[in-house]
């Protein structure tokens, strides 16, 4: 299971379209993990089409849907599509984990190619393309998907996803690429949060049964590849943070400072972020790089010090370490006097 996006508002989306309409819209999200209770907004400003989810119970008894899949996220989407009056077939490699969906009316395959078979749609959610391609790329798979659409919700690299468009259209496979950046209970709820890319009218033409599983669906775009560029930078931002959280965990408790007590302030560090996002963000893309409340003269100042009181304690400090090491070979380059944005510039030339 992914991190993702969280909604203000009890997972509700504010943007300036909905249902479809092509426009710039300006999506006030939110990135969380298992602590998303305590996410901020993040100002994200793509083009691409938005759905939000209306009617999330109303009845499809012309629908029908293969679930490939059955782990916390896979089970959470077969059980919407249940709820929702979607035919449901489902298939597992593990035995065992369609009990609950079965005694609800979903159909338990014994092979993918027979789960396959049973719908024109295919939503594909394991733990990543190695198992996917473990499944879908069998020969007998493949021969049974012809014609048919798979959704792959499974997490991995944009590489990963236009390869497996490529082997899809060499086997007469229409595919979709999609992401899903909030976790299992938030499915059929308002909360969720599903990214897709790939051919529009692939997405337009099963947009109706994505609908099912409530929430917001955004079509980023024809280029099958940018649903996992978004996942990717989206839990880049999440991991790293986390990683900042932890370490300054240990570091107050060597200093005898306690999670509880640390907390609070934390969050009024995390409520400094959004509008920086937004700020980095519109620099990065300029190439203004402003520094002008902060350049790295003075940030390279607090790394520092935070390297220095962890290891005194003999705590491992290999990530700021290296952010560190970053902010100083900027600055030799010259650009002392520019802001936090610049590194993302150096760090593709590193």
């Amino acid at each position: 299971m992914r991190a993702g996006l969280q909604h203000p508002e009890q997972g509700r989306l504010p943007l300036a379209a909905d249902h479809g309409d092509r426009g710039r819209h300006s999506a006030d999200v939110r990135v969380h993990g298992p602590a998303a209770r305590h996410s901020r907004p993040l100002l994200l400003d793509v083009h691409h089409h938005v759905y939000r989810s209306r009617n999330m119970s109303t009845n499809h008894p012309r629908s029908a849907v293969t679930v490939l899949g059955l782990g916390p996220m896979g089970r959470a989407l077969a059980s919407t599509f249940l709820t929702a009056g979607v035919r449901t077939t489902v298939w597992n490699r593990t035995p065992g984990r369609d009990t609950e969906l079965v005694a609800r009316g979903a159909v338990s395959a014994a092979t993918p190619e027979e789960a396959v078979t049973a719908a024109e749609l295919v939503v594909v959610c394991v733990v990543n393309y190695d198992a996917s391609d473990a499944v879908l790329r069998r020969e007998e798979v493949a021969a049974a998907l012809k014609g048919r659409t798979v959704i792959s919700l499974t997490a991995d690299s944009p590489e990963r996803a236009r390869d497996t468009a490529v082997w899809a259209a060499e086997h007469g496979i229409d595919y979709l690429d999609g992401a899903i950046m909030t976790p299992a209970p938030s499915i059929g709820t308002p909360a969720a949060v599903f990214l897709h890319s790939g051919p529009e009218e692939l997405y337009r033409r099963h947009r109706p049964v994505l609908a099912t599983l409530g929430g917001t669906h955004t079509h980023l775009g024809e280029d099958v590849g940018r649903a996992a560029a978004f996942d990717i930078a989206l839990l880049d931002i999440f991991w790293t943070a986390m990683a900042g959280y932890v370490h300054a965990l240990a570091l107050a408790k060597a200093e005898g400072v306690t999670g509880r007590e640390l907390a609070p302030f934390a969050q009024g560090i995390g409520a400094i972020l959004p509008p920086l996002f937004a700020e980095f963000a519109e620099d990065f893309d300029s190439g203004s790089y402003s520094g002008a409340i902060n350049p790295l003269t003075s940030a390279v100042s607090s790394m520092a010090h935070i390297v220095h009181t962890a290891e005194s304690h003999g705590i491992e400090s290999g990530v700021m370490r290296a952010a560190e090491g970053l902010v100083r070979r900027t600055i030799a380059l010259g650009h002392g006097q520019d802001g936090v944005s610049r590194l993302a510039e150096s760090l593709a030339r590193d």
